[in-house]
């Protein structure tokens, strides 16, 4: 799995990198030969079309395409980690059979939870869902920093059809592009992940079929919990891939091209140190990413793991891409190569699927538990 993503990120993915970050959109032929090599559909099973493998060949697929652009990486991963994994755990037998076979070999889809007043307070979303005398279902309100929203067809969309109760009253729907009442209102221009797309999405009174409902009523929120905590295990792979990425690229141009003093940069005893220092990071880094998969693999609690996963691998992927650019000087600080931009992916790390106050935070809750008599 390993090698046959990295040669495909190296080889389809890897020439296109400036141009879509320049151009701050995702190359629809990219998005095509991510089908095409089965990455889109890792976990689903082979009767639904696709790859039929585990938790940690996503997580594999996820670090290698991130080594090249964090921007595909992150496309892949919400698609595999939120939006199939949700289907697979909690669609109905129908909606497998309609949803499964499309998102393995054609339609991208998205994940909308966040929304302007609702971001680390996931559970203050204002979106409504009503339901109407037909048994259907309406739903009206905003999302906000919607991954993936330019390229899908598919979106799971998080709504209170009960404010009455909470948090309690959340429900998830499966909401289709071409559904009328659904609009994308704007698309972001980032700092990082360019390529990426991240918008506003409206829904004015999208009428959903009750067969659309995706689990249980009321049940939404324990979805949302259960699959960002899974989700936390996939950035931290972009995180590590694109510290990975960087250092690479900056280990090669050092040791092999940049000379001050008659000799190579790489030479100098201070310069391999920070390298050294450098790799031991991403290799912990990565220890703790793929011992958090093996948990989750495991049925074994990995709440913690994840967090600590995340938030370790978003740090590192900072300062070894900042780090990167002042090993190769000018021409790292330039935009004809990777390096500066990189070294922009990495803050989203410590942002999305929940920020690094909120990943100390869940960590500090569950020590707190264990230790305290």
């Amino acid at each position: 799995m390993k090698e046959s993503v990295s040669k495909f990120a190296d080889s389809e993915v890897g020439p296109k990198v400036r141009d879509m970050d320049e151009a701050e959109s995702m190359d629809p032929s990219v998005v095509e030969s991510l089908f095409e090599q089965g990455l889109m559909g890792i976990e689903i099973p082979e009767e639904y079309g696709g790859a039929g493998m585990n938790f940690t060949a996503a997580i594999v697929g996820i670090e290698e395409l991130a080594r090249v652009d964090p921007s595909v990486s992150v496309l892949c991963d919400v698609h595999n980690t939120l939006v199939n994994t949700a289907i697979l755990k909690w669609g109905s037998a129908a909606m497998k059979k309609k949803y499964l076979p499309k998102l393995a070999t054609e339609t991208v889809g998205s994940f909308c939870l966040s929304e302007p007043a609702s971001g680390s307070d996931a559970f203050a979303l204002k979106t409504r869902a009503t339901k109407t005398d037909s048994g259907s279902y309406r739903i009206s309100g905003s999302k906000m920093w919607i991954t993936n929203a330019m390229e899908s067809g598919i979106f799971i969309v998080f709504a209170n059809l009960d404010p009455s109760k909470g948090y309690k009253g959340i429900s998830a729907f499966i909401v289709e592009k071409a559904d009328r009442g659904f609009s994308i209102a704007k698309k972001e221009k980032k700092l990082g992940i360019r390529a990426s797309s991240t918008c506003v999405v409206n829904f004015d009174d999208v009428e959903v079929p009750a067969e659309n409902l995706l689990g249980k009523e009321g049940e939404g929120y324990k979805y949302a919990i259960g699959l960002l905590n899974e989700g936390r295990i996939g950035i931290a792979a972009q995180m590590t891939g694109l510290a990975l990425g960087a250092w690479e690229n900056a280990a090669k141009y050092v040791w092999n091209d940049r000379k001050q003093f008659g000799q190579l940069v790489g030479s100098f005893q201070g310069m391999q140190h920070q390298l050294a220092q450098a790799y031991t990071e991403i290799c912990a880094a990565r220890a703790m990413v793929f011992n958090a998969a093996r948990k989750k693999e495991a049925g074994e609690d990995f709440v913690m793991d994840a967090a600590m996963a995340k938030l370790f691998s978003s740090q590192v992927a900072g300062r070894v891409s900042g780090q990167a650019i002042e090993w190769m000087g000018g021409m790292g600080f330039v935009r004809d190569g990777i390096a500066e931009k990189m070294w922009r992916d990495s803050k989203i790390g410590a942002i999305y699927e929940g920020t690094s106050n909120i990943q100390l935070t869940t960590v500090a809750k569950l020590l707190q538990k264990e230790y305290t008599t």
